[in-house]
């Protein structure tokens, strides 16, 4: 297994309150000068200056922890290869292949016609997985004069690294934005960086789509945020609409997973729309931007049905037939517009599905059936004995957020601040929706809350409810976290710092004056600040000193004698993990490997991993031989688990998928039976008749055993 251990030595107006009016000052003879307008450009410059300096310095920040966990300049290619993990080590393959193709033209043509990722099937990558990123990469690097000057994985990591870059300067805009002070975004960064476990894993998992992709979709947030800004000039809402439809597009373009987290932007869009807090037009044309952006991708990656197939697709499509149909939403009493807006919400929800349901059966659609497999067992409608469906549900990573997050998020102010803000804000919300389902006839009520004037202006209204989204998201499924806790230092720093907020708060408990609401808004943030700097800065300088260097010889060796012992066209099978790394490091054919969006390849993927169930040897044997398999690798990791609890080791999902009892003691469901034959990873390193005769034993290890299977005729 790879391990860590210690390295051996020797080797505007700040964006000015909402654009409040400049201050000017009439001399006597009629000029004006015009001092406000000079101190926003000053402003904004510094803030701009603040912003760009902090991207870089979270850039260098995390490049230096990855070289200083892994000693990364120092260990060899193949170490360097290894440390890309699983799915990681799947896709930096594909720029690998890329840069050492003969030509570009060869290199697409290997990727478009790949036999070397599934045996015995020609697949199309770029249809089947988001590697676009991969190939512009590496054309890049092959046009520009930089070879000399720096290695291939360099070039590709720091891209990465640089993109982060981005995803800092596009919180703190957006941060900016909100409250009109560029302190917000100093703070939204800086609990970013703090918080850096639960906002990011860039630096051990570079290749991850998610880190290409989330990037651009803060940079989307970003510029929504400023589109839903009132009194916006055509030209400024044009080039605006450009930069949300270029980020859509790259964010989708680059993560297999765009489709889910748009359609979680669209279902705030609907809630918004239906309560008359965002411009109906505007809303419209985020909808057809998601829509475009979508089949853009689609269609460069040769129209890959999982697309078309999406919900995002049909509920985008639904909302605007629905609103064909049922015109005058929002006009009429209370009751009238709660009775119009169930409709509207049964009718696109129904037009989504009927939608979605034909397109699926049209283009016989199957590819993420396993998704909704997995939502149903998770979410309690039902137990599965799926196998794809408990794969993901006893992964960590797909389960429900752990309590010690909240601890860790708290150490920082961080969360605290955000329930603070978050509570008035929902309140606010509450109060102006039903404010806006009465209409103007609900006299009194809008003059009793005319003392704390609640408002909520757009902008504000879509990260409110963005940030509860996809907080439920993240509450449902850990791996989901990340696109909340970055919006999340975003959104606490903006209530920290708005002037609308403390205002309303001073105002209902009768303290508001305007000197008291620009003192809290700047010294609270200030004094965050300091006791961030002051109790996370040396955590920081010694987490900066502490050096490291991989370890992992046993995977090393293995890669190596992969490499020298076995001819060019030897097909491995394995568990997906470990075979990503095998097409990496070796270059060699797989079976099956981590890209788990086919249906196809969940089949094989299943049939391939009986060597870890309990099967008889000629049964494993005719199930590897119908791949074209040459070599199998098994790994005591896995063959004698012991890192989930019974009935979620891989081995017991195997058993209760094939109807066997499970191994150890607890209890089996009535209808499981005893297996015939003992467990084959355990049995074949007996060297028993039965076994020697299809597989010998060519190299083991203290953690894995390669077998090459006989070819009978």
């Amino acid at each position: 297994m790879t391990t860590v251990r210690q390295r051996r030595v020797g080797k505007g107006t700040e964006a000015a309150e909402d654009q409040p009016s400049e201050e000017k000052t009439v001399k006597p003879d009629g000029k004006i000068l015009s001092g406000g307008k000079l101190w926003n450009i000053l402003s904004i410059t510094v803030g701009g200056i603040v912003a760009i300096s902090l991207g870089l310095l979270t850039s260098v920040y995390v490049a230096t922890l990855h070289e200083n966990d892994l000693w990364f300049s120092n260990i060899k290619e193949v170490e360097r290869e290894i440390s890309f993990r699983t799915e990681c080590g799947l896709y930096y393959s594909y720029y690998k292949q890329m840069i050492q193709a003969a030509s570009i033209q060869q290199g697409l043509h290997g990727l478009v016609y790949d036999n070397k990722t599934e045996s015995v099937r020609t697949i199309n990558i770029l249809e089947r997985m988001n590697v676009y990123q991969e190939v512009f990469l590496s054309i890049l690097y092959r046009i520009l004069p930089i070879q000399q000057y720096l290695e291939p994985v360099y070039f590709y990591i720091y891209t990465l690294f640089g993109l982060q870059a981005v995803y800092v300067i596009a919180l703190y805009v957006t941060s900016w934005l909100l409250s009109g002070t560029w302190l917000s975004g100093l703070l939204a960064a800086c609990w970013y960086i703090t918080n850096r476990i639960d906002t990011t894993r860039v630096e051990f998992t570079i290749p991850l789509r998610e880190n290409w992709a989330l990037p651009f979709f803060a940079v989307q947030i970003a510029a929504i945020t400023y589109l839903l800004r009132n009194h916006l000039q055509p030209v400024q809402e044009r080039l605006t609409l450009m930069a949300v439809f270029i980020a859509t597009f790259l964010f989708s373009l680059t993560w297999q997973f765009n489709q889910f987290m748009m359609l979680i932007q669209a279902l705030a869009l609907f809630i918004l729309d239906c309560f008359d807090m965002l411009s109906t037009a505007k809303v419209t044309w985020l909808y057809i931007i998601q829509l475009s952006g979508l089949l853009l991708v689609c269609a460069l990656q040769f129209f890959n049905a999982m697309i078309l197939g999406s919900l995002l697709i049909s509920f985008n499509a639904s909302v605007l037939i629905a609103r064909t149909i049922q015109k005058n939403l929002k006009k009429g009493s209370l009751l009238n517009r709660l009775g119009k807006l169930i409709l509207h919400v049964l009718l696109v929800l129904c037009l989504t599905f009927l939608i979605n349901k034909c397109i699926k059966k049209i283009l016989n659609l199957e590819s993420d059936e396993h998704i909704f497999k997995f939502l149903k067992a998770k979410f309690g409608f039902g137990a599965t004995r799926d196998f794809d469906a408990n794969l993901y549900l006893c992964e960590e990573a797909f389960g429900l957020l752990p309590l010690n997050t909240f601890s860790r998020l708290s150490d920082t102010l961080l969360f605290y601040i955000y329930i603070f803000v978050l509570f008035f804000m929902t309140v606010a919300a509450v109060v102006v929706a039903f404010r806006n389902l009465s209409g103007s006839n609900q006299v009194q009520f809008t003059e009793k809350m005319e003392e704390c004037t609640i408002t909520l202006k757009p902008d504000v209204a879509y990260n409110l409810i963005h940030t509860v989204l996809f907080g439920c998201l993240a509450l449902s499924t850990m791996r989901m976290k990340y696109l909340w806790t970055s919006h999340m230092c975003v959104f606490a720093s903006f209530g920290l710092c708005s002037t609308e907020v403390w205002k309303l708060i001073l105002k209902c408990i009768h303290l508001y004056t305007s000197q008291r609401t620009h003192v809290i808004k700047y010294s609270i943030p200030i004094i965050t600040l300091l006791y961030i700097s002051y109790k996370f800065w040396p955590g920081i300088m010694d987490e900066l000193s502490e050096l490291r260097e991989f370890y992992d010889p046993d995977t090393v060796e293995l890669m190596n004698w992969i490499k020298s012992n076995t001819p060019n066209t030897a097909v491995f099978a394995g568990s997906m993990q470990l075979l990503a790394g095998v097409k990496l490091c070796t270059g060699r054919t797989l079976t099956n490997h981590p890209h788990y969006e086919d249906k196809n390849l969940r089949e094989r993927t299943k049939q391939i991993y009986q060597i870890y169930a309990k099967r008889s040897p000629e049964d494993v044997y005719r199930i590897l031989r119908s791949f074209g398999t040459d070599y199998v690798i098994l790994e005591d990791s896995i063959c004698y688990e012991r890192r989930h609890s019974r009935g979620c080791r891989l081995r017991d999902l195997l058993d209760i998928a094939n109807g066997h009892i499970m191994d150890g003691l607890g209890e089996n469901e009535p209808d499981l039976k005893p297996s015939l034959y003992p467990r084959f990873c355990e049995e074949i390193k007996k060297n028993l008749p039965s076994y020697t005769l299809h597989f010998t034993r060519v190299f083991q290890n203290k953690t894995f055993h390669v077998y090459r299977l006989a070819k009978h005729k």
